[in-house]
């Protein structure tokens, strides 16, 4: 895997690779991130992507790291792994 750069960003680590005939867009929020994979063919710059980062896809990256939380923790509590 290649990296490519960083997108600057306030609220995440965004990083952009390039593997296997595809860009991977990495999003990180401290022990969790979304990965998301798009055909090198379907768009004709980095730059493309970079324009996906608006704020509208962020706010839906921000609601799924929420919901990662919580899915997590019920389930560390329901197995009683945490107390």
């Amino acid at each position: 895997m290649r990296y490519i750069k960083d997108v600057p960003n306030q609220e995440f680590k965004i990083s952009i690779y390039q593997w296997n005939n595809k860009y991977i867009v990495k999003i990180e929020a401290g022990m969790y991130e979304q990965t998301y994979k798009i055909d090198e063919y379907d768009v004709s710059s980095v730059e493309d992507i970079e324009n996906c980062m608006d704020v509208l896809f962020m706010a839906k990256v921000s609601a799924t790291f929420g919901m990662m939380q919580m899915d997590f923790s019920d389930t560390l509590n329901r197995n009683e792994v945490i107390f």
